[in-house]
């Protein structure tokens, strides 16, 4: 039997979920949806949406072929299909196996979780009643649940019923149903930056969700700073609240779990108003979050939001009493964030008044345009479109990164937390050079790319598929530029000709196609070298070796063989004519310095003379070597 404070809980819980109803009565829920597209058999070909499950990884950005298979037993999916000796596992080279499972009996995610076991790519689920598509969420926390949530990592999709019959129909009729799921358009991508918010809650004592979230928000803390600085996101975070109906807001539960006199309330931690912290604890911190994102805002450095909070999960978690004022000042004084600033923000939590902040976050919770109300925590946002799938970084950094418009996406995008790992099959169906390990396969979050890769600064070309070929200076040091090459004897002759447009050529001494061989050409027998009557030829690998008899030596360039006394006659005239040569040379310059020295020399002399009989106007005297006679 129930306590009667268990019952008021409950009851109070119960009036906080329809003030919620009443408050976005004007507005609805939108399901997220991504196409499905039959491609055989032709009599049911066409597209169909479907509803993204909230759990697993859908994969945004691009789109996942496979075969349907209705399992003939355990086909709601409630017990593991092992038990049945059902196995999914795609054989090598076949489509991946899309099972269809019927609605009932059991949660969403269960279905899946089994699929998923026995080797499922993808879940359909079909509904078992006519109505509109809804979200499959997760269900309501457990230790069982718990356990399987967080590793199921294939996507999956809700069906309608007469759909559902339609493959049914073609499925038992023996034919084959390809399909193909596609979330290219899921995530709407008009521009070069993507807008995105997170609506999530400080509370770290709510189950299995808020463990999900603090690990992701710790984990993508990084990927989401390096987006935020590089200008290419424009991230928001909000917070849930609601408010007290207007009959309890003088009620010991309404005062305990809402501020401002019942204007903003959440549930209470432990769902225990005799202990623990209250309701309007986390209600005071989720609005310090709001306004620390806000004044950290305003000095152009949002990103100190994700800071602040992860520095909070980890100093001040609520197991450990630190849940408080005091931590939280800490960790804003660590960050070098203006205290007072965030205070002002925050405003009189106990004024009977509208808190500006608070009020404009359940002003957002109700959906605008194409966003639906936000009525699941946590949810995502993306380009005004929810997320739905797993809380995990590398699915979250797909979808942020479908956002952006095709070519305009940055570098994180390309890195491999969002690679699809197309290419580990069959390497994507794209070129590959398995001897110099390069491949034309590019993962990306839109899936594989076949395009001829740059290598050591070496460009390849092509179209990426059948052909891919090294290009322009450096190519040689890429498999030898896929020419010919050989190492012997200490010595290595390669066929590659390192520049832009040289082919593979056998270098001299070989002769082949310069591509697969180049063999050794025997100048000795077809007589290219060594031909004179005095000559001896030895081939050898890539050239020759000539030999002259006697005394003789060979003159390779000249193919003949002379003396080497006539050689040695020759260098002695040499060196004499040098010395010669030399001599001359050094007598003829000593000649000139001493005729040109004598001729300065009797220049003066003249002058002098002349100077003493008729004086030049240009001097006043001229010195002179003859010494001056007086009486």
């Amino acid at each position: 039997m129930e306590s009667h404070g268990s019952i008021t809980l409950k009851l109070f819980l119960g009036f906080l979920i329809l003030s919620l109803n009443v408050h976005t009565s004007v507005s609805r829920f939108v399901v997220e949806k991504n196409s499905l597209m039959v491609t055989s058999p032709e009599k049911i070909k066409g597209s169909h949406d479907s509803a993204i499950g909230n759990f697993g990884i859908p994969q945004y950005g691009g789109s996942m072929a496979g075969a349907v298979t209705y399992p003939k037993e355990n086909r709601k999916g409630c017990r593991e299909f092992g038990d049945f000796g059902i196995s999914f596992k795609a054989k090598p080279g076949a489509l991946p196996n899309f099972v269809l499972v019927d609605r009932g009996d059991c949660f969403f995610a269960l279905k899946v979780w089994n699929a998923q076991k026995a080797g499922a790519s993808a879940v359909l689920v079909a509904d078992d009643i006519e109505e509109a598509l809804i979200t499959m969420d997760t269900p309501e926390e457990d230790i069982s649940s718990a356990k399987y949530i967080e590793n199921i990592t294939i996507p999956s999709a809700l069906i309608d019923k007469s759909f559902g019959e339609t493959l049914k129909k073609s499925l038992s009729g023996g034919e084959m149903v390809n399909v193909n799921l596609d979330w290219r358009e899921a995530v709407p991508h008009p521009d070069d930056r993507v807008e995105y918010e997170l609506w999530t809650n400080s509370n770290d004592e709510c189950g299995v969700k808020c463990d999900m979230l603090m690990a992701f928000v710790k984990e993508f803390r990084g990927p989401a700073q390096i987006l935020e600085k590089g200008g290419y996101t424009q991230f928001t975070p909000h917070y849930i609240t609601w408010y007290c109906p207007m009959t309890f807001t003088l009620s010991r539960q309404c005062k305990s779990q809402c501020i401002n006199h019942g204007r903003y309330c959440a549930p209470d931690p432990e769902q225990d108003f005799s202990s623990g912290y209250e309701g309007k604890d986390v209600v005071l911190e989720n609005l310090r979050q709001l306004c620390v994102f806000k004044v950290a805002n305003e000095s152009k450095k949002p990103w100190v939001w994700w800071d602040y909070v992860t520095d909070f999960q980890i100093r001040c978690p609520m197991k450990d009493k630190k849940y408080n004022k005091e931590c939280a000042a800490a960790v804003i004084k660590s960050l070098g964030l203006d205290a007072k600033k965030i205070e002002k923000c925050m405003g009189d939590p106990d004024a009977d008044a509208d808190n500006p902040v608070l009020k404009e976050e359940q002003d957002a919770q109700v959906g605008k345009g194409s966003r639906g109300d936000v009525t699941i925590l946590p949810t995502l946002v993306v380009n005004n479109r929810q997320y739905r799938g797993k809380l995990e970084k590398g699915a979250v950094l797909k979808a942020i990164c479908s956002g952006f418009e095709e070519t305009t996406e940055p570098a994180v995008c390309l890195s491999g937390d969002v690679e699809t790992n197309e290419c580990l099959d069959n390497n994507g169906g794209c070129w590959q050079d398995k001897t110099a390990n390069v491949t034309a396969c590019k993962d990306t979050f839109r899936g594989r790319v076949c395009e001829c890769p740059l290598v050591d600064g070496v460009q390849f070309k092509g179209d990426g598929y059948s052909h891919c070929e090294v290009s322009g200076p450096g190519k040689c040091k890429i498999n030898n530029g896929g020419c010919w090459h050989e190492s012997k004897d200490g010595h290595t002759y390669s066929a590659c000709l390192d520049s832009e447009n040289g082919k593979c050529q056998c270098p001299p001494g070989f002769k082949g196609d310069g591509v697969k061989s180049c063999v050794d050409i025997d100048e000795c027998k077809e007589r290219k070298a060594c031909q004179c009557s005095e000559c001896s030829c030895k081939d050898t690998w890539g050239s020759y070796e000539c030999t002259c008899s006697g005394d003789l030596l060979y003159i390779r360039d000249h193919d003949t063989c002379i003396s080497k006394t006539a050689t040695e006659v020759r260098s002695a005239w040499a060196a004499v004519w040098v010395i010669l040569i030399g001599l001359a040379m050094a007598g003829g310059g000593a000649y000139l310095v001493y005729k040109y020295r004598l001729r300065s020399y009797m220049d003066s002399e003249i002058r002098a003379i002349m100077a003493q009989y008729m004086p030049l106007d240009s001097q006043s005297e001229v010195p002179n070597h003859v010494n001056d006679e007086r009486a």
